[in-house]
């Protein structure tokens, strides 16, 4: 399931709908990030939940794409990795919890 998403090539963002009910100070970091990313290297990021609730960074750019940098790309996603751990593990908690129905309690 899809997060959010920046296109570098149509300058856009996107939140998917069922996640309104974020904080609006998570949904601003998250557009934030996306946005800058793409800004950045280029092509496409997809912050996306794959079947067991952990979050993945998803690029993708067009084949035509010279421009995009597949080093930098690789680079920011892992300096993302870290310095976002904190937002992207509260993302997979509020996920388990309200998409998978897990308890949370210990």
């Amino acid at each position: 399931m899809v997060l959010c998403a920046s296109n570098a090539y149509e300058k856009r963002y996107y939140l998917n709908p069922e996640f309104e009910s974020l904080p609006e100070s998570v949904k601003q970091e998250l557009q934030i990030m996306c946005v800058l990313y793409t800004e950045d290297v280029g092509g496409i990021l997809m912050v996306v939940y794959d079947e067991n609730g952990n979050l993945e960074l998803k690029v993708d750019h067009e084949e035509n794409d010279f421009f995009f940098d597949e080093i930098g790309s690789v680079l920011k996603i892992k300096e993302l990795q870290k310095t976002k751990r904190e937002l992207f593990e509260s993302l997979e908690m509020f996920y388990r919890v309200f998409y998978l129905g897990e308890d949370m309690t210990v």
